[in-house]
């Protein structure tokens, strides 16, 4: 697995104005080459981007392919052995170590100073941007191919354009012949299959498979509910674990919205707790972060969660009233739509001990601003 950022310039889906250029992550199975998974946003690469680029390797893409109406077959998934990778910080994340730990899936990192270690994937990435080019807003691999060529006037996709997009470019690989094996990737993935003694392995539980790949936080669960990043989540089922306070859990987050958190019981299973005030509106952890970063810089040594919500009202207002006049604002907006849509909390509840209430969707209400994602480890 690796990154790259994709040469071309990505449009709104409100102006069908220039934004920027989005991150793809790619994976490739190095016995047969075929492409088990991508994730493409407008984030830099992080632990969040990992563990969905993960995500859509592993499991079946039946749904994820007619979601996009698309009619190609794509029958690549199941647990790696081994994920190779290089030495960046987002491949060290505690929540990619522990969710590999948990799936059997032994990291193999590439030694220092050593390019060719990444052969496979660095080819593949050079053969997928490659036909970027032909398309229009391609800013090109170097100044000389690019001439006077207005990548940005010529711009015209948006980012769900450009994934199915990218996604049929995928299965025009899949089904091209592969100068090393001599036959076309997904002919040498069905041969490999039918040469297995074993089954694929899947997760148990493929709906809530993301979880164990999320960022977490060892919390306590308090009477009034479990307090991170300022802010304060409950739900009905936590009273049972208010005796035992002394006991800290993993509280697992999606920085792409924190409007819900998920509490990792001793067993596995997970409780979806969302936020004790079930009228705030969902934020990432990037305006989260940003706005606490605003309050402190104006002295605002203690911080509550009224506080932070307010900040936060406070830049969605600006960037509202920007968005016709700025790219910068266009793409805030279009980062933080996409950010919210994608990190939404699931919609059907986790079975755990006493939890089973229905839990109200998110509140999306409006644009925010959102930095950059970036999990530390």
């Amino acid at each position: 697995m690796d990154h790259t950022l994709v040469d071309i310039i990505i449009v709104d889906e409100y102006f069908r104005k220039p934004l920027g250029r989005p991150t793809l992550t790619l994976q490739i199975d190095v016995a047969t080459r075929v492409i088990p998974g991508f994730y493409i946003s407008l984030e830099k690469p992080s632990a969040t981007s990992v563990g969905m680029a993960i995500r859509h390797a592993v499991l079946p893409k039946d749904a994820w392919l007619a979601d996009r109406d698309l009619a190609f077959a794509w029958p690549v998934f199941g647990l790696p052995d081994i994920l190779h990778l290089d030495n960046a910080s987002e491949f060290h994340s505690r929540a990619l170590t522990r969710g590999c730990q948990q799936f059997g899936i032994d990291l193999h990192y590439r030694p220092p100073r050593t390019p060719h270690f990444g052969g496979h994937i660095e080819r593949l990435i050079g053969t997928t941007i490659g036909e970027v080019h032909l398309l229009p807003g391609t800013t090109f691999s170097n100044i000389q191919n690019k001439g006077d060529y207005d990548a940005e006037g010529e711009a015209c996709m948006t980012l769900k354009e450009f994934e199915r997009w990218f996604a049929l470019q995928v299965g025009i690989y899949h089904g091209t012949i592969h100068r090393a094996l001599g036959v076309p990737p997904m002919t040498a993935w069905r041969d490999d299959q039918t040469k297995r003694t074993e089954p694929l392995r899947l997760p148990a539980d493929q709906q809530r498979f993301l979880f164990d790949f999320l960022p977490f936080e060892m919390r306590r669960v308090r009477r009034d509910g479990i307090k991170l990043f300022h802010l304060v989540y409950w739900h009905g089922a936590l009273t049972t674990l208010v005796a035992n306070s002394v006991h800290k859990f993993p509280i697992k987050y999606n920085p792409l919205n924190l409007s819900t958190v998920y509490l990792e019981l001793p067993g596995g299973e997970h409780v979806i707790v969302p936020l004790r005030d079930k009228r705030r509106p969902a934020i990432t952890k990037f305006e989260h972060d940003y706005a606490l970063r605003a309050l402190r810089e104006r002295g605002r040594g203690a911080v509550d969660e009224q506080m932070l919500f307010e900040m936060v009202s406070t830049q969605r207002s600006i960037v509202l009233a920007a968005v016709t006049k700025t790219r910068g604002a266009r793409r805030t907006t279009q980062r933080l739509v996409d950010a919210l849509i994608r990190g939404e909390p699931p919609t059907v509840h986790l079975e755990a001990r006493e939890a089973n209430e229905q839990l109200a969707a998110p509140n999306l209400d409006g644009p925010v601003v959102p930095l950059a994602i970036e999990e530390r480890s």
